[in-house]
């Protein structure tokens, strides 16, 4: 993820912060609201989508933009003055996976993701200095495709181990509320920031005309929640494994962590039960709970140069981060650790390109191209790792046999054969999958 450019006046403020912060990194900041003026506010518009669907309020980023400076310098008089009320969140649900179920999206006011960008912009000049390396959810100049990296480049030093692979059971619906905001309070304990966040938490959901206040969790598309929730990770797994865990292992040990996604590798199988043992524990501390069936201990070490035995009980597999991970040989007989889509994250793509062909079976077909192949291109910009273009042409073959299919059922005299479909895809073709521009030699 790329932070976008900040202007010079504050850029300057914020360096500030975080210089302040790196070098007293026991200090506990008592005075950070004078930091968020209508500059900033300015600022935080800027870095915030225009495009959303609208909140409660029904106001969009056009509409508050007709006044910004008037808006901004009431939301700033409100948010200083603590008269501030944070409005509820509007819960839709969208599909997930194969459509059997959903997953609750929030979608907060727009004034309100201004102030949430706001505050993240000045906690988050402090806590990048606390965060640790192995760290890559959500921060600045980080990015999915560097952890998966990182953890690939680990796991050829260390020739494979013990994988421990995390699942907490709905975190961000989980988050103690007085605890989140004691582990903040520890760093930073601004008494405007400190009630802004407060309101946050307990601002309410807004779900089919009903209001009501979950007890736990962190807002609901919050533009803060994502830095809520790795201040709460940070103290939970991240400080706790290098402060208490990896110095008393017998072996190498690693984290890699994405957000609320992470893997453990081990070294030593002792190390691994290890942590193994203690970990629910540790999570339940702090009101969280470890999915048992997608907790797991993977024994990944590289299989012998030469096959032993009778060349069964091979290594396991993990997934992180939509990626299943597994030995195999390169083209120079090496074992090296190669990635491939999830099998999961297979069927949810294929079933939302589905999903698609159907509601916009009626659609113009140039617009159903367009859309399709935008589709496609996301997909291959993040699963084109090397070695993976054997799934992104299934994924490619079955887009194309989908299409072909909702096409084919527009009317009762839109039979599409294939080679009509085949001389459709050489006017509107469809991007032929490929390895990513980062990857490419």
């Amino acid at each position: 993820m790329t932070e976008p450019q900040t202007s010079g006046d504050i850029s300057t403020k914020l360096q500030r912060i975080a210089e302040l912060a790196s070098k007293a990194p026991e200090m506990t900041f008592r005075s950070l609201a004078h930091h968020i003026d209508v500059d900033l506010l300015r600022e935080a518009v800027r870095r915030t989508r225009k495009d959303g669907a609208l909140g409660v309020d029904k106001v969009s980023a056009e509409q508050y933009a007709a006044s910004l400076d008037e808006n901004l310098q009431a939301l700033l008089n409100r948010a200083k003055a603590g008269t501030y009320r944070a409005p509820p969140v509007r819960r839709v649900h969208i599909p997930k996976g194969d459509g059997s179920q959903t997953r609750p999206i929030g979608i907060p006011a727009y004034e309100d993701k201004v102030l949430q960008r706001a505050v993240a912009m000045v906690l988050e000049a402090v806590y990048e200095q606390d965060f640790c390396d192995f760290s890559y959810g959500f921060r600045p100049g980080r990015s999915a495709h560097q952890a998966l990296d990182v953890l690939r480049e680990g796991m050829m030093s260390m020739q494979g181990g013990w994988v421990l692979e995390v699942d907490v059971r709905k975190f961000f619906d989980t988050v103690d509320h007085a605890k989140l905001l004691e582990l903040v309070s520890q760093r930073v304990r601004d008494g405007v920031l400190l009630r802004l966040i407060g309101k946050w938490l307990n601002a309410g959901v807004l779900e089919q005309g009903k209001l009501y206040y979950p007890e736990a969790g962190t807002p609901q598309g919050g533009v803060i929640s994502p830095l809520l929730a790795n201040i709460y990770l940070h103290e939970v797994v991240d400080r706790w494994f290098e402060r208490d865990v990896r110095p008393r292992m017998q072996g190498k040990a690693a984290l890699v962590r994405y957000a609320d996604d992470m893997v453990f590798v081990f070294e030593q199988e002792r190390d691994a039960r290890r942590v193994f043992g203690v970990l629910p524990k540790r999570f339940e501390r702090f009101g969280l709970r470890l999915h048992p069936g997608k907790t797991r201990l993977v024994e990944f070490r590289r299989p012998p140069l030469r096959p032993q035995g009778d060349g069964k009980g091979g290594p396991g597999t993990f997934d992180f981060l939509g990626l299943t991970h597994h030995w195999s040989r390169s083209r120079k007989g090496n074992w090296v650790v190669k990635r491939r889509t999830a099998d999961d994250r297979f069927r949810r793509t294929l079933g939302r390109m589905h999903e698609y062909c159907r509601a916009h079976r009626h659609d113009p077909v140039q617009a159903q191209q367009r859309a399709l192949s935008q589709r496609l291109r996301g997909h291959y910009a993040y699963f084109g790792v090397p070695a993976n273009l054997g799934a992104l042409t299934r994924m490619y073959r079955a887009v194309r046999a989908t299409w072909r299919r909702w096409l084919n059922v527009r009317s009762h005299r839109a039979h599409m054969t294939w080679t009509r479909f085949y001389e459709l895809l050489e006017r509107l073709p469809l991007p032929m999958p490929r390895i990513a521009a980062r990857y490419a030699s």
